[in-house]
């Protein structure tokens, strides 16, 4: 069964794996500072943990335009943070979101296990501490957009937008694995809404096959995003079904993660397309079975609840 391995801590892939989104963040666009107070922050870790988060991902800088946040200050916004979660959640997969390599080094002594760089290298100096500290990785795209900027018209021409993804990105991940990071840590994002207009994002959900044929897992980041919002003509707290019907598109062409803020429908979805592709049986088959056949099931059910 394949397996990641992050700082260590193996994950099997039996299953689509789960980022849950944690912000440590004022001015979120999707939550708008609902776990800016650490003891909410804390209570939402646990929520999702409990709906099946996997992963969870702490940012403690919005991805948009909007006010600058220095080092120092990302660095107390999700450092201690880190810490506190770890000690709750000893293996629990821990995720920091940022693109500066001296808040990724903070965060992996605090006990983080992954740099998800969001801004695609923009700073070159995070693949290096990836490879000091062994942790996993996740190979973004972003066209060469700066941090924190809106697309452009020049940034999003691509004579191909897949096939930029694609060279971008595995040409990151094989320079990270020859400096050091773990192969089986590492991880593909074409990284939608980032460089990129709403078009060129449903475009890369139908070729998902052509990322997934590459190898290397794939990371989605569909939540409640701009892509979906533009689709649908809808604001982030109304994204949530297109959200899901984009998870389902790629769960069904073999992505391996998502990063979302709906945990337990995310969960559920991917859940049920695992079944339907058939990697996943059904939790409760019980139509059409014989007396006997259920009174088996249901002596099997009683034992494993006095476990």
């Amino acid at each position: 069964m394949p397996t990641f391995l992050f700082r260590n801590k193996p994950l099997v892939r039996d299953h689509p794996i789960i980022m849950g989104i944690l912000n440590r963040t004022p001015d979120s666009f999707y939550d708008k500072g609902a776990t800016w107070d650490p003891s909410a922050a804390l209570e939402s870790v646990h929520r999702m943990v409990g709906e099946g988060a996997d992963v969870i991902d702490i940012g403690g800088v919005k991805a948009g335009v909007g006010p600058a946040v220095s080092e120092l200050e990302e660095i107390e916004r999700v450092i201690p943070f880190i810490e506190v979660v770890r000690s709750r959640f000893p293996h629990l997969i821990i995720s920091v979101d940022t693109w500066r390599a001296e808040v990724g080094e903070a965060a992996l002594k605090a006990g983080a296990d992954i740099l998800n760089d969001t801004w695609a290298g923009a700073d070159p100096e995070l693949a290096h501490v990836a490879a000091v500290y062994s942790c996993g990785f996740v190979c973004s795209h972003t066209g060469g957009a700066t941090p924190r900027t809106n697309p452009t018209p020049e940034g999003v021409r691509y004579a191909d937008v897949v096939d930029d993804i694609i060279e971008t990105t595995t040409t990151k991940a094989q320079l990270l694995v020859e400096t050091g990071v773990p192969r089986l840590g590492i991880l593909i994002d074409p990284t939608h809404d980032f460089g990129k207009t709403t078009v060129q994002g449903l475009e890369i959900l139908r070729r998902t096959p052509e990322l997934v044929a590459t190898g290397w897992p794939v990371l989605m980041a569909l939540s409640r995003k701009d892509f979906v919002g533009e689709t649908l003509d809808l604001p982030t707290d109304e994204r949530l079904e297109g959200t899901l019907a984009s998870t389902a598109i790629a769960a069904f062409a073999g992505a391996a993660m998502f990063r979302t803020h709906d945990v337990q429908a995310t969960r559920r979805v991917v859940e049920m397309t695992s079944s339907i592709v058939g990697e996943r049986p059904p939790a409760a088959p019980l139509r059409g079975l014989s007396e006997s056949e259920l009174a088996e099931i249901t002596e099997e059910k009683r034992q494993k609840g006095m476990r």
